[in-house]
């Protein structure tokens, strides 16, 4: 048989290769990995999602195992919305809500109902992989944007959004992936009077906003661009990344009909046992004390790591200071590329994420992503003592 794959999965993809080098790499018997995105394990809470799983099956089996609305559940949908109000100050209805499966498949959705071929989108450099691999199999045309310790380059922006007629513009605004960098209110403001004066949809993902573990909470994009702008969020970092359940929302009546059309279309609904046991668990736990226990629990291995890089990296190396998150973003010599620091740690059981993979092109970088997320204190100062040493090494050989 003469199988021809389509040309949109037959795109050479470099981000797809750093992700499987990656993937092998933490696949090794007693590595220490800071290259994934992953949460802590010990922050699921297993026994209480046992416990509200069975309560479903036991009380309302027959509705979590049928078909249902290609929305969501409005319990959850209404949770949702109630805890954007009340915890961060974000003007949220249940019927601005879809939910997904994971809000990484927002990135499709969105894609689907947004883009035509050629379409200009504006991203962070550097920014999360999935949603540059997703803009590039939808054939749009990628424009990144330098971002800096306030925030996104504001000039660099504005001349892109005056010379390109953009649909898109896609950031995180919180602990940003990869760098942990986060917008100040005033840079927020003048973004949303930029937009404003386009025909621009914002996207604002933000799954890692609950994270905060210090400094205050910023103004959301959602309260200041009304009908252009898209919320992503998702319990993956706060309850757990195996149960897919996200969800994206407007206020922006036509996208979001046209968003649950493509939503039913590509599986009908999210899986209503899913929904309905994190509805009841929220709802039946103290949800608020689990989340601080995360934010602590991150508060001190991110402490940990940036205590490490302090002890053990040459005083050449930059890095960034989250305050909340998962992620450190380091900046090394200009004549150390990352890809070359990754495969020689690894070399001593060492995974670290090289920048490459964040940017819509290659570029060769000097820069590299730690996560502190998924590894004990006592390994965090390991890793980094091993990374330091191998920094200093190729530091001393050029």
């Amino acid at each position: 048989m003469n199988f021809k794959i389509s040309k949109m999965m037959a795109k050479k993809d470099f981000q797809k290769e750093f992700s499987d080098f990656m993937l092998k790499a933490v696949s090794i018997p007693n590595v220490i990995s800071f290259a994934g995105g992953m949460p802590n394990p010990i922050s699921f809470p297993n026994k209480e999602l046992k416990k509200a799983y069975s309560f479903v099956m036991d009380n309302h089996y027959k509705t979590a195992l049928q078909y249902a609305n290609t929305q969501g559940y409005i319990e959850l949908r209404k949770i949702i919305a109630q805890r954007y109000k009340t915890k961060e100050n974000i003007n949220v209805e249940a019927d601005d809500i879809l939910i997904i499966n994971g809000a990484q498949q927002g990135f499709d959705i969105i894609s689907a109902v947004t883009l035509n071929d050629n379409d200009n989108v504006i991203v962070e450099a550097p920014t999360f992989l999935a949603a540059i691999q997703t803009f590039n199999l939808y054939n749009a045309k990628i424009h990144s944007v330098e971002i800096n310790d306030k925030g996104i380059n504001l000039d660099e922006l504005k001349n892109i959004l005056k010379k390109y007629k953009s649909k898109l513009f896609y950031t995180i605004s919180n602990f940003q992936n990869p760098t942990g960098l986060t917008y100040n209110n005033e840079t927020r403001k003048i973004i949303a009077d930029m937009i404003k004066k386009t025909n621009t949809i914002l996207i604002e993902d933000n799954p890692y906003g609950a994270l905060r573990f210090k400094g205050e909470n910023q103004e959301s994009f959602f309260n200041l661009l009304n009908e252009q702008v898209i919320l992503m969020g998702s319990f993956s970092k706060t309850i757990s990344p195996g149960i897919r359940v996200g969800w994206i929302a407007s206020k922006n009546k036509e996208f979001m009909k046209k968003a649950i059309e493509y939503k039913q279309i590509l599986d009908v609904h999210t899986s209503m046992p899913d929904q309905m046991a994190i509805a009841q668990y929220i709802n039946n736990s103290n949800f608020d004390k689990h989340i601080e226990k995360i934010r602590k629990l991150y508060h001190k291995q991110c402490n940990a790591m940036i205590n490490a890089i302090e002890k053990y990296f040459p005083k050449e190396v930059k890095y960034t200071k989250p305050e909340g998150g998962m992620f450190i973003w380091v900046e090394l010599p200009k004549n150390i590329k990352s890809v070359e620091l990754a495969n020689e740690t690894i070399k001593r059981n060492v995974a670290i994420s090289p920048g490459d993979p964040f940017y819509n092109k290659k570029r060769n970088v000097s820069t590299f992503r730690l996560s502190y997320s998924n590894c004990s204190v006592e390994n965090i100062d390991k890793g980094m003592k091993i990374i330091g040493e191998t920094i200093d090494k190729m530091l001393k050989s050029k």
